[in-house]
């Protein structure tokens, strides 16, 4: 007999089972065998299955009786408490931008870009050399293979201008993921208690780290253009804080990208408070109508901590960055990454190499321009179209996201929900802001999946912010 036989034997046993009292015992197996015209060793394998779930238990020599229900005893993990005390300091939820959600939902809420905008041929065939190679099996250096180290300064170096000495594969620090670097940076360059600048709104990951390092948030505005020098320089002044936490190209979530005279400006402000600022390169890759020039092109004197990550752009499998930081700086931060991951996965970061050399990186970079900017300005059209409450402000040159301000008196929670009833799944913006929120904004990504269904999730979005604020 197939297991086709021993499946249907199971299924009418589990119906038999669930209509009997705890303790009935089961028909012997020759009666089995009998009714179900199945081979001994058939029917074995279906009571087997039925014990394996927890259905039936067998006592030798007396036979086959249903389980009988027992009662979970409560857990006491009270005991807890006294061990962990209070937390240091408020720790956010995590993010809505990282719960999974059903597959036919229109999702906007995600922080990554769908499987479609990524390299999926060059990130298969990289991984598969890489597992053939060394690096499958060695221990890669603690601040990262010497070839990876030598990308990200060369990548930085490309774009500084004559008189700027660039930086040097020593200066490079290779991380799993942008996010563990920031917690490692805000430990090392603040100290808990410690306060630290950041533009508000700002990535809510940021946020999150700050909160678990202990460090004291402080916001500062942010405007078209980034965040105004005077409001820089006062918050430096009166705080005492020496790093500011910034997003200068394509800010997550309102997709700012500074001026570069801005910038200059920043910088100066840094450069005079004696003081760090902490450039996060995240949307490096995704420039739409503009190319992101860093920050930290312009400076040499280890002010800018420029992180850039490949997660989003590679693969999320290849939790792969790079802060690049000069000084003792950077021997601070090494010692904090050791003491919390040691070293990177070498066969990740083989992986990430083989994926940004390979001439089709270049290609594909070029491809994901244009579907991005089909994206944003399909979703753009879609929100101005059916949600005439809402307002966008311009449109972001790059990155993944649209922000959208809607009326003060909307009720976030309820729109979300509501939304989320209907199967479109919308991120609050309140989760961005560091302290209270500035209004009532959504963020809304263009490059998850199923592009053509924008028009209607955003249609669905209008009817529940108008009944919202009806």
């Amino acid at each position: 007999m197939n297991n086709d036989s021993s499946s249907r034997i199971v299924a009418a046993l589990r119906h038999w089972v669930a209509g009997a009292a705890p303790g009935a015992k089961l028909p012997s197996t020759r009666s089995l065998v009998a009714e179900y015209s199945a081979s001994p060793v058939t029917v074995q394998k279906a009571l087997q299955a039925l014990a394996s779930q927890g259905l039936i238990e067998s006592r030798p020599g007396v036979g086959t009786f249903v389980r009988a229900v027992r009662t979970a005893r409560p857990l006491d993990y009270g005991w807890q408490t006294a061990a962990l005390r209070s937390p240091s300091s408020p720790l956010p939820s995590l993010s809505g931008t990282m719960r999974n959600v059903p597959s036919d939902a229109i999702w906007f809420h995600s922080g990554y870009p769908d499987r479609e905008l990524l390299p999926e041929r060059l990130v298969r065939a990289a991984l598969a050399r890489a597992a053939r190679g060394d690096a499958a099996l060695s221990r890669p250096p603690a601040a990262g293979m010497p070839e990876l180290q030598q990308w990200f300064a060369q990548e930085l170096g490309s774009a500084t201008p004559a008189g700027i000495t660039p930086p040097t594969p020593n200066d490079v620090i290779v991380l799993p993921g942008s996010q563990s670097g920031l917690s490692s940076i805000f430990r090392a360059l603040v100290g808990a208690g410690q306060p630290l600048l950041m533009e508000s709104p700002s990535y809510w990951g940021a946020i999150l780290a700050a909160a678990q390092t202990g460090v004291r948030v402080v916001p500062v505005p942010t405007g078209p253009d980034g965040p105004d020098p005077a409001d820089v320089d006062r918050a430096f002044a009166e705080t005492g804080a020496r790093a500011f936490y910034v997003q200068p190209n394509y800010s997550n979530p309102t997709g700012v990208q500074w001026t570069a005279g801005r910038g200059a400006e920043i910088l100066d402000v840094a450069r005079r408070h004696g003081a760090f600022l902490v450039e996060d390169d995240w949307a490096h890759d995704f420039g739409i109508t503009s190319t992101p020039v860093p920050l930290a092109t312009r400076d040499d004197s280890g002010h800018v901590v420029y992180i850039r990550s490949l997660t989003k752009s590679v693969s999320t499998a290849i939790r792969v960055a790079a802060v690049i930081v000069r000084g003792p700086a950077r021997e601070r931060i090494l010692g904090h990454r050791a003491a919390e991951s040691m070293y990177v996965s070498g066969l990740l970061q083989a992986a990430a190499l083989d994926v940004v050399t390979q001439p089709g990186w270049q290609t594909h970079l070029r491809s994901l321009r244009q579907q991005l900017q089909s994206r944003r300005d399909l979703l753009a059209t879609s929100i101005r179209e059916h949600v005439p409450l809402a307002h966008l402000d311009s449109l972001p040159k790059g990155g993944l996201n649209l922000w959208v301000r809607l009326p003060d008196t909307t009720d976030l929670p309820r729109l979300v929900r509501d939304c989320g009833d209907a199967g479109v799944v919308i991120a609050a913006g309140t989760e961005w802001f560091p302290a209270e929120p500035a209004g009532a904004f959504i963020r809304l990504n263009y490059s998850g999946p199923n592009p053509g269904a924008y028009p209607e999730g955003a249609r669905i979005i209008g009817e529940a912010l108008a009944r919202n604020s009806g």
